[in-house]
């Protein structure tokens, strides 16, 4: 009895039937299987954890849908990715010189006369690049620092207005300001590019949510864009493209506006906001890339005038222009290849 008192779990079996035991055995050994199966809760310490852990999850389930749609249907073939490396660099040399060809034959059918470029030109047109290549550097990795940091959801959970009006404050005042300060303060232009390049990661990386094979793919799109249509603008004959400021800026001002539209436009207006949808994409595309072309020609221009002494050689000026081409369309190019990953998936 002293025995039963201290095992009180081995008293209750010992007075119930082999079969009730049995049962209670198999009872207690599902409880514990299925408490051993549920996953075990975890509540973050912080945001930023929670943010994180919230990204795992996503991207372990597009990681998922992509195995099965794989083990399910067929992707189409995609020539450039047959092969070895060989193989890919030669097919896409062939498919950028093509196109660049074309491009020269089609807009660029009168060249300069004198059958070059001067080397004060070129000279002023390879800083403008140096400078473009360093500012699109830091946007990129201030940005990639900034979504570490758990910069990007503050930034998408805040209000869009507020978003829309502190970037744009803070981009065009410090554009602004740059362009205004004289070439010879270098501290203080160089620091007010530097903050106008800040100021455009901040704006840009929730970016980063997105694929690092959509922005390798973007990036290189970008470039090679902007650098055949760099290409044109550089052999062309003089102020060729300059009377393109006007109709592109009438261009930029429709693009701006079809990308406000889901913001004022009710969720029901399907039609309306596919139409505004792809102008802001492909039409963007159109308008920055003469925006492109027409900046290339300014630059030349400016250059021609700096060295006859009519203004100031300010290669940081015409960078910010370059950089602000090279941004639209990255993002454009960025949303087109999402929806175009996101329709392949269904």
């Amino acid at each position: 009895m002293a025995t039963l008192m201290r095992r009180p779990f081995a008293a209750v079996n010992a007075l119930k039937t082999p079969l009730q035991q049995s049962c209670s055995r198999a009872t207690f050994q599902r409880s514990f299987q299925t408490q051993a199966s549920k996953p075990q809760s975890f509540r973050p310490a912080t945001p930023l954890q929670a943010f994180a852990s919230a990204r795992q999850s996503v991207f372990r389930n597009a990681f998922q849908q992509g195995g099965k749609r794989g083990y399910q249907s067929a992707a189409p073939p995609n020539p450039l990715a047959q092969g070895n490396i060989t193989q890919r660099l030669i097919y896409g040399g062939a498919i950028f010189g093509g196109t660049l060809l074309a491009i020269n034959l089609i807009f660029n059918r009168e060249t300069r006369e004198d059958g070059g470029m001067p080397p004060f030109e070129r000279s002023y047109l390879n800083d403008t690049f140096l400078h473009t290549g360093l500012g699109i550097g830091i946007i990129g990795v201030a940005a990639r620092a900034l979504h570490l940091n758990g910069w990007s959801y503050r930034l998408m959970s805040a209000n869009p207005w507020l978003v829309l009006g502190i970037g744009l404050v803070g981009s065009i005042g410090t554009m602004m300001g740059c362009r205004a300060t004289p070439p010879d303060n270098y501290m203080v232009k160089y620091g007010l590019w530097a903050g106008f390049n800040l100021t455009q990661a901040a704006l840009l990386s929730p970016l980063m949510f997105f694929s690092p094979a959509i922005l390798a793919r973007a990036g290189l799109y970008t470039v090679g864009m902007m650098g055949s249509i760099a290409f044109v603008g550089a052999t062309a004959k003089q102020e060729k493209y300059l009377y393109l400021g006007g109709p592109l800026l009438a261009g930029v001002a429709i693009v701006a506006l079809s990308g406000l539209a889901p913001l004022v436009l009710p969720v029901t207006a399907t039609r309306t906001l596919m139409f505004t949808e792809n102008l802001w994409l492909y039409g963007g595309l159109a308008v920055f890339g003469g925006f492109t072309l027409y900046d290339i020609q300014k630059i030349l221009h400016h250059a021609r005038m700096s060295e006859r002494g009519l203004m100031r050689k300010d290669t940081v000026n015409e960078t910010i222009s370059l950089e602000l081409d090279f941004i639209n369309i990255f993002v454009r190019m960025v949303q087109i290849l999402a929806l175009q990953q996101g329709r392949n998936r269904r």
